[in-house]
């Protein structure tokens, strides 16, 4: 293992690193729509809605807290009348919204997090709300030692507030936890105030057409495939 010392902890990002949201959701946009949308590219407008999701976030203000559900309904709301898409009824609206509290893991991700636990803490540092992340990790069976979220912090990552709140709950000096996530800014927001970084590849992050940045970095402590070779590389 290339890293400085062994951690004692891993925070990991969960949407789009644990879990699926791209083909969840999407199929969740078919099934709500019944058919009544034959010409809705669903991909595309879900790729579109996680751009509308993130970008909120990055306007969000630390003043006023926002629910992500908010941030992910709002956003559904504005796309919806983009488009002109009228057949969804407001409780269908509302089941599209939380279909992202139903994220399925990627195929890696049980069987790595439960060997990772036998070495190390493992918790999750989400922006997605508490309720949420517990939600899905309920139905996912992605088994935390604890689960921390920007909502405690009151602000959104990559705000240093949120990965400290993070630190001061474990009772651990940053040095000693690991960042785990398949979002560049994520982990180096959290090396960035002295923790561990760990780069995980989603190539499938946005569906089979998506383009993520899933190139390995040297300036990470490890760079790994998915969770089965970060486990491999920690010792698990």
């Amino acid at each position: 293992m290339a890293v400085r010392r062994a951690p004692k902890a891993l925070l990991f990002d969960v949407q789009g690193t644990a879990v699926d949201f791209h083909s969840t959701v999407s199929a969740e946009a078919q099934r709500i729509s019944a058919g009544r949308c034959p010409g809705v590219d669903w991909a595309d407008f879900v790729h579109r809605w996680r751009a509308a999701y993130s970008a909120a976030l990055k306007d969000a203000s630390g003043d006023r807290w926002t629910s992500v559900h908010s941030v992910y309904r709002d956003a559904l709301d504005r796309l919806l009348q983009q488009d002109g898409i009228t057949a969804f009824t407001e409780p269908e609206r509302e089941e599209l919204a939380l279909a992202w509290q139903k994220l399925v893991p990627w195929p890696d991700t049980v069987e790595g997090l439960n060997r990772l636990k036998t070495r190390y803490t493992v918790a999750t540092l989400s922006n997605a709300d508490v309720s949420a992340v517990v939600n899905l990790s309920k139905r996912a069976g992605l088994a935390w030692d604890a689960v921390f979220t920007a909502e405690m912090a009151g602000a959104f990552k990559p705000d240093p507030v949120t990965y400290r709140m993070a630190a001061t709950y474990l009772g651990l000096p940053p040095a000693e936890i690991m960042m785990v996530a398949c979002h560049k800014y994520d982990v180096r927001a959290a090396g960035a105030l002295g923790m561990q970084t760990a780069f995980v590849a989603r190539p499938l992050e946005f569906g089979p057409g998506g383009d993520p940045d899933v190139s390995f970095e040297d300036e990470f402590d490890v760079n790994a495939t998915d969770f089965l070779d970060l486990a491999h590389q920690l010792g698990c």
